[in-house]
């Protein structure tokens, strides 16, 4: 069991998971440990990856007094290289193996419905946890990581889109375009794993609140409209193939609005993971346990509207015990 927060000692993390098309085992490896292999970062399979971290000065890289000091992904193979690229000293030939070894973990995968049975060997262990997005995909999982907050367990997850630069100048700060009236945000991918980044990026700007969601689309194309109890209409489009469409983001409201793209990827995980580590410390979350709940209840309304097509569904009926 591990002390929580864990205060100013130097922090041992364990890195574990990748899924297929998700690099943030690299990316958040590198940034926290603040060094990499060139010669290993060049044979990185997510060019995205390697482009933006090569741009980066290296007095940029690294959090203080954190390492991660140990990897597993579910691919063998893949942690090797992990290691190689961002300097990690230990390999677990099984995720487990880490517990007793670090002092958190950082799950870095991107299915919701993987998530409660790849945290659970570690939050029974009483170790800090953090998710990548999304937390979570339906009810039944939910309902567990709420039951397990509600005991006292420090379990976090995030999108990095809250924390791009460019939107967070309007986190509750848009006074200047009066009552807001409609967002509206474009993803590519899949509204099972995308979904959260515009969720993530709306919410913080509207605050909390949300009432209905409604999914017009289909798996690939998903047109999903929202509302707020503030009078706000967002629609948010994931289309699979939306690829250099992504990240384009209107805030209109009754006497203006502005209209950004989010492009500093690099930025925005470093000041997510930078986060992530405060929390460690000071057991002070930076996104608040009901702001996620909220969060995967729009990401599960989303879900389930589309499979009812395109039935609304009230956020306030989507329960969280179990």
């Amino acid at each position: 069991m591990v002390t929580f927060p864990l205060g100013d000692r130097p922090l041992k993390l364990a890195m574990l998971g990748m899924t297929e098309g998700n690099g943030h085992p690299y990316s958040w490896s590198i940034i926290v440990n603040g060094s990499y292999d060139a010669d290993a970062l060049a044979g990185c399979p997510y060019a995205v990856i390697r482009d933006y971290i090569a741009k980066q000065p290296p007095g940029t890289l690294g959090i203080a007094g954190a390492q991660v000091t140990h990897v597993w992904t579910d691919d063998p193979a893949d942690a090797v290289q992990v290691a190689a690229v961002a300097h990690i000293p230990n390999i677990a030939e099984r995720a487990e193996d880490v517990i007793g070894e670090v002092d958190a973990v950082l799950i870095a995968t991107d299915i919701g419905h993987q998530h409660v049975d790849r945290a659970r060997s570690f939050v029974e262990a009483g170790l800090p946890v953090f998710i990548d997005k999304p937390l979570c995909d339906n009810r039944a999982d939910l309902a567990q990581f709420s039951d397990w907050v509600a005991a006292g367990h420090p379990i976090l997850s995030s999108s990095a889109m809250r924390y791009a630069k460019e939107f967070a100048p309007y986190h509750r700060r848009t006074h200047e375009f009066g009552a807001l009236r409609h967002i509206n945000m474009t993803m590519a991918k899949k509204w099972e794993t995308y979904g959260i980044h515009a969720l993530e990026t709306i919410l913080p700007i509207t605050g909390p609140g949300f009432e209905t969601i409604r999914n017009f689309g289909s798996a690939e194309r998903n047109i999903v409209h929202l509302t707020h109890r503030d009078g706000i209409d967002v629609t948010i489009s994931v289309i699979k193939d939306q690829i250099g469409g992504a990240g384009f983001l209107t805030i209109a409201g009754t006497q203006g609005g502005v209209q950004l793209r989010s492009q500093d990827t690099y930025h925005a995980f470093k000041t997510q993971l930078e986060g992530v580590v405060s929390w460690l410390r000071t057991g002070t979350p930076p996104v608040p346990w009901p702001e996620t709940q909220e969060l995967m209840k729009l990401v599960i309304g989303g879900i389930e509207s589309r499979e009812q097509g395109g039935k609304v569904i009230h956020i306030n009926e989507i329960e969280v015990t179990q």
